[in-house]
């Protein structure tokens, strides 16, 4: 086999598009999160949000659960993920079980659950609340896997043999 048959790894989208993917999907979980905590309390009478908040906690992890799961079984793609030409697929460009989409949508928590941790833990030990407001950044804290991972993936998608795909580079 000469090494032009070799076949070419399928590249990562570049981190800009895969962060603009990740800020059109915060727009869409807003309205997710809001129709979910709109039935909670319609359902729960709740008249505070602080009312049931570990079951409302539960029930949001669910509802942005099952908005994942479901788009990413409709081709491997959120509407954002279409938008900036981006798919999920294992290793082999084959669609992604189920059960690994659940299992995807899971661990990709720890990291920005940690980050946020530490952040809240720093904000405390210096006093200095300000510090809180750095929480707005601990979700991005899953992008710096991305760079020590050869093809540039994230943690999450290294460990379940799942991978990002970059469509545009497909196209040329």
């Amino acid at each position: 086999m000469s090494a032009s048959a070799l076949p070419v790894p399928p590249l990562a989208p570049p981190r800009l598009r895969r962060f603009a993917s990740m800020m059109y999907e915060g727009v869409l979980l807003f309205g997710v999160v809001f129709l979910a905590g709109y039935l909670f309390d319609t359902l729960t009478q709740s008249r505070s949000g602080l009312m049931l908040r570990n079951v409302r906690q539960v029930v949001l992890f669910i509802a942005i659960g099952v908005y994942f799961v479901t788009c990413w079984r409709r081709g491997g793609q959120t509407l954002p993920m279409k938008t900036w030409d981006i798919r999920l697929t294992d290793r082999g460009g084959r669609p992604v079980s189920t059960g690994r989409m659940l299992l995807r949508y899971v661990l990709l928590w720890p990291l920005p659950l940690l980050s946020a941790l530490l952040i809240g833990g720093i904000a405390h030990l210096s006093g200095w609340p300000a510090i809180d407001t750095l929480i707005v950044l601990a979700p991005f804290s899953i992008f710096i896997w991305t760079w020590i991972d050869p093809q540039g993936q994230f943690l999450h998608d290294r460990l379940l043999g799942t991978e990002l795909h970059d469509l545009r580079s497909t196209l040329t």
